[in-house]
């Protein structure tokens, strides 16, 4: 059996995959910035490593033959995380770093975005062997979204803006099968089944939650706005997913029931 590191393991992502490789009989260390909780399996270890510094990092990767890195956050430091990770991987001679990064960042100029990119070329630049897949939005990151918008009673729904959502299991499934193989470059994206308007996605998300909300379309300025109208953070040509945001719903609350949606007026399409 392999030993693997997966970084962010105790994210949305990181568990889907750090469950799989267990499930698979492999010996797995989670890093993160708090230790792992489930430690009942003797293949899975838990580290406790910032990676914007590194402390404690050479310990994890010491003896790791596969990192699947997950770990990412919007607040910044990624590029300096993955560099770290890189310089710790080379040094401990890992074989195949595997990493996760979204559709779309070298379309769209959000800066979280150019920070991935940032980190895929510095990825392809190294010496350390490498897989880089990228993803359309999870449909979790949708849901979270809507329902912080729902806390008021009045909605903002970007208008014109088309989402690709695809379920993290799938995406985590995808991960392992490509940590299990050679190193792959960048491979093909990966987008889920269906492409949904940001108003279809919040009605069906307030369905599901049986709330109403005044939804109000507005339009954002912007180089980014402009970008993601123009559909760059989709992957149609690489609808692979197999779970429908409906069903995702569904899943989660047992059942869809009727549109209880209130929409105000909306002259600008979308």
């Amino acid at each position: 059996m392999t030993t693997f590191l997966v970084t962010g393991g105790t994210g949305t992502l990181g568990r889907v995959v750090v469950d799989r490789l267990l499930a698979d009989g492999h010996t797995v260390r989670v890093l993160s910035r708090r230790p792992h909780t489930r430690t009942e399996n003797p293949r899975l270890h838990s580290y406790a490593v910032d990676l914007r510094n590194g402390v404690g990092l050479a310990a994890a990767v010491s003896g790791v033959e596969v990192i699947v890195h997950c770990a990412s956050t919007p607040s910044g430091g990624d590029l300096d995380s993955a560099g770290q990770l890189v310089d710790a991987a080379r040094t401990a001679g890992v074989g195949h770093l595997v990493y996760i990064s979204i559709v779309g960042v070298d379309r769209v100029p959000l800066r979280y975005y150019r920070t991935k990119h940032e980190v895929e070329r510095l990825l392809a630049e190294s010496d350390v062997p490498w897989t880089v897949l990228r993803t359309t939005q999870f449909h979790d990151l949708v849901l979270q979204l809507v329902k912080a918008g729902a806390r008021s009673p009045v909605l903002p729904v970007p208008a014109g803006i088309r989402i690709q959502p695809v379920d993290v299991r799938e995406v985590g499934a995808r991960l392992v099968e490509l940590a299990y193989g050679e190193p792959a470059g960048q491979v093909p994206d990966m987008g889920g089944p269906e492409i949904l308007t940001a108003r279809e996605l919040v009605d069906r998300t307030l369905q599901a939650g049986e709330r109403r909300r005044l939804t109000l379309p507005v339009r954002v300025p912007g180089a980014t706005y402009r970008a993601l109208r123009a559909g760059g953070n989709l992957a149609p040509d690489q609808a692979t997913g197999k779970l429908r945001y409906t069903d995702f719903l569904a899943e989660r609350g047992g059942r869809v029931p009727g549109v209880r949606v209130v929409r105000s007026g909306d002259t600008t399409g979308g």
